[in-house]
């Protein structure tokens, strides 16, 4: 099914994020330097989390993609690995974790490569969810799966004619690299900042989103001048160039992303969003909080599965098919009903056309692993970029669907250890394409092909993690543009 267009008119609704208070705002002289265990960090960092990105999240280990006048320490064994659907994603998450970084290090590493490098899906003005495990109890949820919540928010008012989505993106995986990571955020930006500055080949997977709605993007000015130059989609290997949007993870890295939220970059956010015919307020962006909740456990033999929560319904979806699935695997039409209904359930209706969403996972070396879900609730958002920013707006949930985010983590509670990590997307298919990833994921074998447009990146350890790291596998679907890698 194709994604729905960015002129298409889609029922109302509304998603807040607003349980845990997390803000990751504020200047420079906010930021809490927390060294120490990763609990201690958590807590330092919830007491003050009006703070700046760089420079918030304990002390630096090494340089993650260069750094030092020795360059950055390569580990040798096994590292772990990563799947995502764009390669460049993908390999920027696997180099984090070959020097040194953890599981939540690489995803958010692999999320603002997203932003630069697959922006009809996710961008800084896209929102998502992600669900984070670590094996060991002083975890800071103690060995628990638990998710960390940033979807895209409608403004409080909706105007203009092109209603924009509060950017959560950033802020989210600030919150994940706060509860779970080790690095700096600011080095993690880094590469993304490189690739928008210095441009890239785009991927299969970008160039087929630009053809598939080359004419609303050409609408907008600065959309077309990326996008659609001379009126001529780019296409598979031709070279983006992103100056402002470069200029902005700038800012971010050097200042802090609480400078996107109520700092002067807040300030011209709600400025230039008025623009482009979706207005976002400078009290939009200083209320819009991800939020820390606890994961939908649903059984699973010996082991169990973690999915997103309310009020992310890709979880209930996701978890009706994997019931289904569990009592006959080989019907995957009534476990797509089943997802189906599920879904429309939480509504309260009839599910409308789902919008597009992309997904990606990461695997360390001692067993943490994180599954995300990223959207931006329309294929390119509002099909407009803020000016002067180079970030291209997510649409409002007051004015177009949620797509079912799907992300889910297969753990053992009694061993403390991993078994598999499904991220999915793919519309209508989402939920069961991430309920048949977990499921083949748990029996030992490679998600392979799910329902179309279904599609899955997967990490799985047949014989857990700790355990056994010579059994574990990375994959992506084969249909699609992504890339898995690891060992």
């Amino acid at each position: 099914m194709k994604p729905p267009s960015v002129h298409a008119p889609l029922p109302d609704g509304r998603i807040a994020a607003n349980r845990a208070g997390f803000i990751g705002g504020g200047s420079r002289r906010d930021v809490v330097r927390a060294t120490g265990g990763r609990r201690q960090q958590a807590l330092a960092i919830g007491l003050s989390l009006a703070l700046s990105g760089c420079g918030a999240v304990g002390s630096v280990k090494r340089a993650v993609l260069g750094g030092g006048d020795t360059g950055p320490h390569v580990l040798s064994g096994f590292i772990g690995g990563v799947a995502a659907d764009e390669p460049r994603a993908a390999l920027v998450g696997r180099e984090v974790l070959a020097t040194g970084g953890n599981a939540a290090d690489a995803a958010v590493a692999m999320g603002f490569m997203l932003a630069v490098t697959l922006p009809s899906r996710a961008s800084l003005g896209a929102g998502g969810a992600c669900i984070a495990y670590a094996p060991d109890t002083g975890s800071p949820n103690r060995g628990v799966p638990e998710a960390i919540l940033f979807p895209p928010i409608a403004p409080r008012t909706l105007a203009g004619d092109r209603p924009a989505a509060v950017p959560m993106l950033a802020r989210g995986l600030y919150l994940l690299l706060a509860r779970y990571g080790s690095e700096q955020i600011g080095r993690l930006m880094a590469p993304a900042e490189e690739a928008a500055q210095f441009g890239f080949g785009i991927s299969r997977a970008l160039a087929l989103d630009i053809a598939e709605v080359a004419g609303p993007l050409a609408g907008d000015p600065a959309a077309g001048a990326l996008f659609v130059p001379g009126g001529r989609p780019l296409a598979d290997g031709a070279r983006l160039v992103q100056p402002e949007l470069a200029a902005t993870f700038s800012q971010l890295r050097t200042v802090g992303v609480g400078d996107m939220y109520q700092g002067l970059l807040a300030h011209k956010l709600a400025e230039v969003t008025a623009e482009a015919g979706g207005p976002v307020g400078v009290e939009d962006l200083r209320l819009a909080r991800p939020a820390l909740a606890p994961a939908l456990e649903v059984p699973a033999g010996d082991d169990q599965v973690a999915l997103l929560p309310a009020p992310i319904d890709g979880g209930r979806a996701a978890a009706a098919a994997f019931a289904a699935l569990r009592a006959n695997p080989r019907d995957l039409e009534a476990a797509n009903r089943a997802a189906l209904a599920a879904a429309a359930a939480a509504r309260g209706g009839s599910l409308p056309a789902l919008p597009a969403s992309t997904s990606f996972v990461a695997l360390d070396r001692k067993g943490d692993a994180v599954a995300c879900a990223l959207t931006l609730d329309n294929l390119f958002g509002t099909g407009r970029i803020a000016p002067g920013t180079g970030i291209v707006l997510g649409a409002s949930p007051a004015a177009k669907p949620m797509p079912l985010l799907e992300a889910g983590i297969g753990w053992n509670d009694n061993l403390h250890a991993f078994r598999a990590a499904v991220g999915a997307s793919g519309q209508e298919a989402a939920a069961v394409a991430e309920a048949a990833g977990l499921q083949r994921a748990l029996a030992g074998e490679s998600p392979g092909e799910v329902p179309p447009p279904g599609r899955t990146n997967a990490a799985l350890c047949p014989r857990y993690l700790p355990g056994d790291a010579g059994l574990c596998r990375f994959a992506t679907d084969p249909r699609g543009a992504g890339f898995a890698t690891g060992g």
